[in-house]
């Protein structure tokens, strides 16, 4: 089963356009929080089938950089593009982009009343109106694909930390998004658990998902990263291969943050 596809059935829609194209942009957004201007003429740009892993201190806006993407939080100024769209501000469109577009956040998200696989089918079966058994189906191997496989009727507050992690991963595949965003995905985790889902990421990354990471995990950039995005102060200050960055930072502030990091 290939879970990393993203819309093949779209490619008589002009391919060779439409792979130039970025499929998530963004141009000159900027975000406050009050007097805290956290997102300063932010541009980026992801193409299909790239792992772009945003890292910086704390407190520099990869978060939130990361939630404006599918509107989990608004931004005051700029735009917003997703396969060429705009963001939509609410209603159904709203909700088709968040099917579009999976987030895999730091404290898994989880219905602590349903089942696992309960967890993974009412997205596809509530918003792409999957029948029980094709949902189950589909939500069954990827269980299996992320090794959760037979936790499955288990409420979530039965797993590990990293066992819940993996199907909030799985249950973010279900929808077929055509990209992945994933916000500190490992924070939450004790040491031993982090590595059982980075390796799941890893295997999305190497399968062609489109993903923006923000993380901690300097090892999980250097091996699956097409680019690193280093962030402070609300700004994108320095932008690189992995190699690149971590071998040779242009700037004064990653070279001291990467200083900081890689000595501990």
């Amino acid at each position: 089963m290939d879970i990393a596809t993203t819309g093949d059935a779209d490619a008589s829609m002009g391919t060779a356009d439409q792979a130039d194209e970025p499929l998530v942009a963004l141009r000159r957004v900027n975000k406050h929080f009050g007097a805290l201007h956290v997102l300063q003429d932010i541009e980026l740009e992801v193409r299909r089938g790239e792992v772009v892993v945003v890292i910086g201190p704390s407190g520099s806006g990869k978060s939130t950089l990361c939630r404006a993407i599918n509107r989990l939080e608004t931004i005051d100024h700029g735009e917003i593009t997703v396969d060429g769209l705009p963001l939509p501000a609410e209603g159904r469109a709203l909700a088709r982009l968040r099917a579009d577009v999976g987030m895999v956040f730091q404290s898994f998200n989880l219905f602590a009343h349903k089942s696992v696989l309960d967890n993974v089918t009412l997205g596809p079966r509530k918003v792409r109106g999957l029948s029980k058994p094709a949902a189950e189906k589909e939500a069954m191997a990827l269980l299996t694909r992320v090794g959760v496989d037979s936790q499955a009727r288990k409420l979530p507050a039965q797993l590990s930390g990293g066992q819940q992690q993996r199907v909030a991963i799985a249950r973010a595949l279900a929808m077929h998004p055509k990209v992945m965003l994933f916000d500190e995905p490992t924070s939450a985790l004790d040491p031993e658990m982090v590595n059982e889902v980075l390796d799941v990421m890893v295997g999305l990354a190497k399968e062609g998902m489109t993903m923006i990471v923000v993380t901690h995990e300097m090892g999980f950039a250097r091996k699956a990263a097409d680019r690193v995005v280093f962030m402070a102060d609300g700004q994108i200050v320095e932008e690189a291969t992995p190699d690149e960055f971590f071998t040779n930072p242009r700037t004064e502030r990653a070279q001291d943050f990467l200083s900081k990091i890689l000595t501990h």
